[in-house]
């Protein structure tokens, strides 16, 4: 079965394209209007800023095609973005109106939540032909209220916001399942007309869930895992493990390359492609990121969030550059920070400089520019196992609204617990996980037990 997916500039077309492929469909990239107008199956995927996104479809003349199809109800499928595209406008770019085939307003969400970055139990409701699930989400406006015409479904992120709609054959997420593992691999085949692998979903809570990441720490194409980067050892394939985590229920995968930045080379794109074909979960990438050109090619790879550190600190204003060409939720600013009598400094360059910033407010001010979330590692306890620092997890939680994902020392699941309680969004793990000394099933049902919200 082909399935034509709209090639606007501004989508994650690589982690669409292969959950496509790992049902069975062959995905199709268009941007001719006749062909969105009359194929059997349509995908509007999106990523990035509400004006870029309109201003792209208008450009290729491709609005009224889309709205056609949503008004007679073909097959069509909308994500993130490009269901917010289909509305009247947003107050992301009050200048700009949308394609109006949804008659509702895109808001903000209110000051006092932080992004929604992460998982978030979507639920159904019992007459629902839709399946209930954790469902990945990456955004900052949504819709508040279900529009008539529409029958939705709800997460809650603090108060109700709208997950998705749905009428007819037509299907509108503002989570992507394409990222949203096993679950969101089976919407897509309902949504396609396929079978259904499985039907059930454990569904806890109603928030946003807290985050187990493995880290894949690579060097020439390999894992490699040492302690603060040095007396590196081999750990394998990333493609295996990348499929290892996958299977046992990770949340999201972050691949570094810690020689891109040292060695002044691009980062191993390769590696990304062959991950992103196996992965229907977020995968982050890092490590030679310096240009918006270094970050397409990695979101063009596979990639569906890009980190950065050294050349961000260099260079602040490749931070807004970034957030301006992909929107701010693929922008993850990754901080190494060193404790000193004071605080803590800014290290670059893989540990290897003190850049002599101070970790709390180049936090601050990377929110400012447009990071979407923080991937903060401490330094001093990177590899040793002896738990996070939780002093800075709750230095920058207190001092930004970003998502936080604490890195460097854990290896329990005391220690995730902790990290959690300090405010971070997400733990991150690495050497007790390649070394084989738990799970991430363990981890989470240790993390259950003790009261945390976990996705299965």
């Amino acid at each position: 079965m082909q399935i034509h997916i709209v090639k606007t500039g501004v989508a994650n077309l690589a982690s669409v394209c292969a959950a496509f492929r790992q049902i069975g469909c062959e995905p199709v990239l268009t941007t001719d209007a006749t062909t969105i107008r009359t194929a059997a199956h349509v995908v509007l995927p999106g990523v990035g800023a509400f004006g870029s996104g309109i201003t792209a479809l208008r450009s290729g003349g491709l609005t009224e095609a889309l709205k056609t199809r949503i008004d007679r109800d073909q097959p069509t499928l909308a994500i993130c973005l490009g269901m917010q595209l289909l509305c009247t406008d947003s107050e992301e770019c009050p200048r700009e109106r949308g394609m109006n085939a949804v008659n509702a307003s895109v808001r903000r969400l209110r000051a006092d939540t932080v992004p929604q970055m992460g998982w978030n139990a979507v639920e159904t409701p019992s007459e629902s032909r839709l399946i209930g699930g954790y469902a990945y989400f990456a955004n900052s406006y949504a819709l508040d209220a279900i529009p008539a015409g529409w029958q939705g479904l709800m997460a809650n992120h603090g108060y109700p916001l709208v997950a998705a709609l749905f009428r007819g054959s037509v299907l509108l997420c503002q989570f992507h399942p394409e990222l949203s593992g096993e679950w969101g691999l089976n919407l897509l085949r309902q949504w396609a007309g396929l079978p259904v692998d499985k039907r059930t979903s454990s569904l806890r809570g109603n928030q946003l869930a807290s985050r187990v990441i493995p880290c894949l720490d690579i060097r020439d194409g390999r894992v490699v895992k040492g302690v603060q980067f040095q007396g590196l050892r081999d750990q394998g394939d990333p493609v295996e493990f990348a499929e290892r985590y996958a299977a046992q229920g990770a949340d999201e995968l972050v691949v570094l390359d810690i020689a891109a930045t040292p060695g002044a080379r691009d980062h191993g794109l390769e590696v990304l492609r062959k991950i992103r074909a196996k992965l229907a979960i977020p995968l982050t990438a890092g490590g030679g990121v310096r240009s918006v050109r270094d970050a397409s090619q990695m979101l063009e790879a596979g990639a569906d969030k890009v980190a950065v550190n050294s050349a961000a600190v260099a260079n602040p204003v490749l931070i807004t550059q970034l957030a301006d060409a992909f929107g701010r939720q693929c922008v993850v600013l990754a901080i190494d920070a060193q404790r000193t009598d004071d605080g803590w400094q800014v290290l670059t360059r893989s540990g290897g400089t003190n850049s002599g910033r101070c970790v709390v407010v180049w936090a601050q001010e990377a929110e400012r520019l447009g990071a979407g979330e923080i991937l903060l590692t401490s330094w001093d306890r990177d590899g040793t196992g002896r738990g996070y620092d939780l002093d800075l997890v709750r230095a920058i939680r207190a001092a930004v609204r970003l998502p936080v994902i604490a890195s460097g020392g854990g290896r329990t699941a005391d220690h995730m617990h902790q990290a959690l309680n300090a405010g971070a969004s997400a733990v991150l793990a690495a050497s007790v996980l390649h070394d084989r000394d738990t799970t991430i099933p363990e981890l989470k049902q240790t993390l259950r037990r003790k009261g945390q919200e976990i996705r299965s």
